[in-house]
């Protein structure tokens, strides 16, 4: 297998991949000695108990992926947070090798649908008698940003849900009480939440000798005997809401863009001056006696000093055209005033908006990046006031936040003043989630200094430097939330899963562990087939959630219609003494290794058979 980047989604998809599925690997990278995790993957390759070998290179050409066995390889993982430079290697790693599995890091979402089609269609012409499971496989598109956004705005958010998503929204991890279990009926316990206030989240890497954190996947026979307030994160199926017809369109007044384009003293004075003019206009068609609109044409000549003088005329005739002329020299700093109301009305709206002076409850949002953006919408979706805070003006988040009109500070956090004028006082909770470990806690250990019971969720990278942060503050401050998160500790496992060409649903960070969601093909596993859903159950390890009954040729591509209406093909609550059948395939919720272990006990099936483990090749 073969890695290319040299970036943190990197270096940890090596690990995982090395460590837990004892794979073969070649990460392709610029430099072993420098960049910015070039030495970590060094340590990597410099280990004896793990194959992996280096390819070092600035441009990936062709002759780069040759040299890394491009060839011969079972997947390759394009990790670069430039999507174009990922587009242009798959491109050429197809072109040399149409049957490699790809999976590639992207951010736009709509792209990577177009790309992955591409790729997958290449496949299909120079192999038209592929299997479709091995075709669906052949392209995974993944977004680390997507992966993290629901698990951050979980830490950050109490009582939100964390959401597993594919094409929509399908399962959610809810933590509840052991007693109120029952009467909501979920799927499975996920895992069982420390129970003092004091524990640890857990390590990531799921050390055995760790029994600090949140024990996951639990016997159903351990939960009786545990107390009814015991926390528990339990797994329940929700289906994708339908929107009610004409939902989502806004009434709009008829007068709707002159109040938002001129103030209300304006229009007021607008309205005033109207008001004047159709006076003396009706006073001088009683005067004369002419019609109307010979009456309003002639004092509007007056109003705008373009008639003639009435020196012959009567004097009332002469008094109106005088008022008629004064009413005319006040309409002109009104105009004055509808120019400059309308030029600031559209430079603020092609600005950035403040903070409304009252505004309370929010959440401030340290960095636009990609996953800043993408924990932007959903917190957008959820309904939760938002402000954002960004050094950056030409961030990748900046747009978004300008087209949805979302309080905007352009300032460097850790400058004196800035979450004062974000309103850290009194907002429910901070997201410090800009790229550099250093000033996301700079920013939580001022913000706790303002508001010491403010609920935050940061994200760092260095697990151990991260927990001894954890530790630190929540022995600080015993009685505020503190959560630390790492982009890339979430997503390497949906990228190993991907590469190992079974179908990832997504994952669950519970604490700072992961639970893998996917799905498994029950031919040929020695510790599926054959077996009863009771006796496939591996606890703390991996559980079988659902059972795909369909026949295999009218078997669906993908499980993103399982919690729609219409999911009778899929069984949620299995017996325990149901056999796992050749041709059934299951969903399963497991640990990193838990999962590793699950798909080496099976065949391979995809493209080009996986690597197995052994010595690394001569470099």
């Amino acid at each position: 297998m073969i890695v290319c980047g040299d970036n943190a989604l990197a270096q940890r998809l090596t690990k995982e991949l090395a460590t837990v599925y004892g794979q073969r690997l070649c990460v392709v990278l610029p430099s072993l000695r420098g960049g910015d995790h070039g030495p970590q993957i060094a340590a990597l390759v410099g280990a004896e108990s793990l194959s992996v070998r280096a390819v070092e290179t600035h441009v990936p050409d062709d002759g780069a992926l040759r040299a890394a066995g491009v060839e011969d390889a079972a997947a390759l993982a394009l990790t670069s947070g430039d999507d174009q430079l990922n587009i242009h290697i798959a491109l050429r790693a197809r072109r040399i090798n149409p049957r490699i599995r790809l999976v590639i890091r992207m951010f736009n979402r709509t792209l990577g649908r177009y790309l992955e089609d591409l790729l997958d269609r290449a496949v299909e012409v120079n192999h038209p008698d592929v299997d479709p499971a091995a075709l669906d496989a052949s392209t995974t598109v993944l977004s680390d940003a997507d992966t993290a956004a629901p698990s951050l705005v979980a830490a950050a958010i109490v009582g939100s849900d964390k959401i597993l998503s594919a094409d929509g929204l399908l399962l959610r991890a809810k933590e509840r009480t052991l007693g109120t279990m029952d009467q909501r009926r979920p799927l499975c316990t996920l895992a069982l939440l420390p129970d003092t206030s004091d524990a640890d989240e857990g390590e990531a890497d799921e050390e055995e000798e760790d029994d600090q954190g949140p024990v996951l996947l639990p016997p159903d026979a351990a939960l009786r005997e545990l107390p009814p307030s015991r926390g528990a994160v339990v797994l329940e199926a929700i289906t994708r809401p339908r929107p009610r017809p004409g939902a989502g369109r806004a009434r709009r007044l008829p007068f709707q863009p002159l109040k938002e384009l001129f103030s209300r003293r304006l229009r007021y004075s607008l309205a005033a001056m109207g008001a004047v003019v159709t006076s003396l206009a009706a006073v001088n068609w009683w005067m004369t006696g002419g019609s109307p609109v010979h009456a309003s044409y002639i004092v509007l000549l007056d109003f705008f000093a373009i008639n003639d003088p009435k020196l012959d005329e009567p004097y009332d005739q002469q008094v109106l055209q005088l008022l008629a002329g004064m009413a005319g020299l006040m309409m002109l700093p009104l105009l004055l005033a509808v120019v400059l109301e309308s030029y600031g009305a559209f430079r603020e709206a092609a600005a950035l908006p403040d903070p409304p002076r009252g505004l309370s409850g929010h959440v401030v949002l340290l960095g636009l990046g990609k996953v800043g953006t993408r924990v932007l919408d959903r917190l957008l979706e959820m309904g939760i006031p938002v402000v954002c805070v960004d050094r950056d003006p030409e961030a990748r988040g900046m747009a978004h936040a300008r087209a949805r009109r979302v309080p905007t500070l352009i300032a460097d956090v850790t400058d004196s003043g800035v979450l004062e004028a974000a309103k850290i006082k009194r907002s429910r909770a901070l997201l410090a989630l800009t790229s550099d470990d250093g000033t996301n806690l700079e920013a939580v250990l001022y913000a706790r200094q303002v508001k010491p019971e403010l609920r935050v969720a940061m994200r760092l990278f260095d697990d151990e430097f991260a927990n001894t942060v954890y530790r630190t503050l929540r022995d600080t401050y015993p009685h505020a939330q503190t959560r630390s998160r790492s982009v890339s500790a979430l997503a390497a496992p949906a990228f190993a899963g991907a590469m190992m060409g079974r179908q990832v649903l997504g994952a669950i960070q519970v604490g700072r562990r992961v639970l893998v969601f996917a799905v498994v093909n029950v031919r040929a596993n020695s510790l599926l087939e054959g077996r009863t859903v009771a006796e496939t159950f591996r606890e703390g390890t991996w559980r079988v959630l659902a059972l795909d009954v369909a026949r295999p040729g009218e078997r669906r591509t993908d499980l993103s219609w399982m919690a729609s209406a219409d999911a009778s093909e899929l069984e949620w609550e299995l017996h325990p003494g149901y056999v796992l059948r050749p041709r059934d395939r299951v969903v399963v919720a497991a640990t990193r290794r838990g999962l590793g272990t699950l798909l080496a006990a099976g065949p391979d099936h995809g493209l080009p058979p996986l690597n197995p483990p052994g010595p690394a090749p001569p470099s």
